[in-house]
């Protein structure tokens, strides 16, 4: 059940609009970030409710769009966009890599609970492919083995960062930083 909170944030949202429909998507995120990171079938249906819909209008727009989890997810959810460019670039195998390095299929989560891996369409940084977003931050220019440092770099605890461009060392300077 969502808290008062975020059906108020919900609300929130839909005042933005002519149409309250339109603010399904901020809806969702809201629940998805409520629910531990997914949307479970309940979560699902309080959306419907608190925004006049039917849980079958939820389920088929939260359905449709892959930033949006249907299942529990791993501490990172990493992302390998496997459309045209990033594949014409090695993500298609970078995606078959990560299933091997994490000992995980797309959608399943690893055993110490820490990663989950999917495949997914267009993420709009075909200048930099290939990518993969950890936890919603965007990582160009990948490969197997900066791929298995970040992995490393995570489950040794350190802190997730947006890299930032222009960095000299490019793809390079590691997105991850020791925690104080």
């Amino acid at each position: 059940m969502l808290s008062e909170e975020t059906l108020a944030r919900i609300e929130a949202h839909k005042a933005k609009y002519p149409n309250s429909r339109s603010a399904l998507l901020p809806a969702l995120w809201e629940a998805q970030e409520a629910s531990g990171g997914y949307l479970s079938r309940e979560a699902m249906v309080d959306v419907a409710h608190a925004m006049g819909l039917t849980p079958a209008d939820v389920i088929s727009v939260a359905s449709f769009y892959s930033m949006y989890n249907k299942a529990p997810v791993g501490k990172y959810l990493i992302e390998v966009c496997t459309n045209i460019s990033c594949s014409l670039m090695g993500g298609e195998g970078l995606a078959h890599h990560l299933e091997e390095y994490l000992g995980v299929h797309p959608g399943e989560v690893t055993s110490d609970g820490l990663f989950t891996l999917k495949h997914v369409e267009c993420m709009a940084a075909c200048g930099g492919a290939p990518a993969i977003q950890v936890n919603g931050l965007y990582f160009e220019n990948m490969d197997a083995a900066k791929v298995d440092r970040l992995i490393d770099d995570l489950r040794a605890g350190k802190e997730l960062r947006q890299p930032l461009r222009g960095e000299p060392d490019g793809p390079l300077v590691w997105p991850v930083a020791t925690k104080a």
